[in-house]
């Protein structure tokens, strides 16, 4: 990519796209392109037609997506499924058609099969049962993936896919209704302070480990991907570090600045027991994240202090 390369980011809203701009912005990259759900809804083939036609971006990367945690993701199966399948769909066919010069799709470490060997490598993906409650979400993103290698192949596209940990940071989503583990946690914390509550309760046992990434590190990782790789496999973006969710919500607690206790729900689903990355593949490559967890939940609970939780959904 060059400086002035006409750069369109679908999901620029979103956690993961809102990232991806400010970091193109802090590189000094002035041809970025961003419409809203309202103006252009990638759900619909015409409308990321046209767009697609008047705009003929250079480079695309595709953040945009339906996205939650357990229960929305359990909730709203069919919403998961055919909103992200539609997107994905939409704007890769879309991209062909207008011969953008590369893409990346972003996807999410959930399409790993549940019980997968740990740490989890790329060539793990389909061998294995999804777990239950996102397997819609799932479904779909692994289409997706599937269809940017099925483009590369019949029409030789230079579309690239990359597959993120459990994503935290700025402009993530905080009802505790649709959000993912570590903001639900935040908001918990700080609402049980506030209210000088004795206890906190955490769905399922607090076992299961996970792996987390600042968002800012992904989006440094997206544009090293998108200037330095071009090939036919997903690449895993993570820290290849993980903690017991119990283990996270002692370091949300201390950090708020919570005294009272953590109660367990086991009645609560834990979903899949461990999803740790094999990130071997983008460190032979050069890159390594910069934020380590701690650091990272400092940053969000200082902005979530100083700006509170904007109608209890984002920062």
């Amino acid at each position: 990519m060059n400086k002035d390369s006409k750069i369109y980011v679908a999901g620029h809203r979103g956690m993961v796209g809102s990232a991806i701009v400010r970091k193109l912005n802090n590189l000094g990259f002035s041809n970025i392109v961003v419409k809203t759900s309202k103006e252009v809804n990638l759900t619909r083939q015409k409308e990321t037609s046209d767009f697609f036609n008047a705009e003929n971006p250079d480079f695309v990367f595709v953040a945009a997506a339906k996205v939650g945690g357990i229960l929305a993701n359990n909730t709203y199966r069919a919403d998961f499924i055919y909103d992200n399948l539609m997107i994905e769909c939409n704007v890769i066919k879309a991209a062909h058609d207008v011969g953008v010069e590369k893409l990346m799709l972003l996807g999410s470490s959930c399409i790993y099969p549940k019980m997968s060997k740990q740490p989890i490598k790329e060539e793990y993906l389909l061998s294995g049962y999804l777990e239950p409650t996102n397997e819609p979400y799932a479904i779909a993103k692994i289409a997706g993936l599937k269809m940017c290698e099925a483009y590369r192949d019949q029409y030789d596209d230079d579309f690239i896919s990359a597959m993120p940990t459990n994503l935290y940071g700025p402009n993530d989503n905080y009802d505790l209704k649709n959000s993912h583990v570590l903001p639900a946690l935040i908001r918990k914390f700080a609402e049980a302070k506030e209210g000088n509550l004795d206890s906190v309760e955490i769905w399922g046992t607090g076992s299961p480990k996970r792996e987390f990434l600042h968002v800012d590190d992904l989006a440094d990782a997206c544009i090293f991907l998108m200037q330095n790789y071009s090939d036919r496999e997903t690449v895993n973006v993570g820290t290849g570090v993980d903690i017991t969710i119990k283990e996270l919500a002692e370091t949300i607690k201390n950090t708020v600045g919570f005294t009272g206790e953590l109660k367990f729900d086991t009645s609560k689903p834990d979903g899949t027991p461990r999803k740790l990355l094999d990130v071997s593949k983008i460190h032979s490559l050069g890159w390594k994240h910069k934020i380590d967890l701690q650091t990272g939940i400092n940053m969000v609970w200082d902005h979530v202090s100083e700006k509170g939780f904007a109608g209890s959904v984002r920062i």
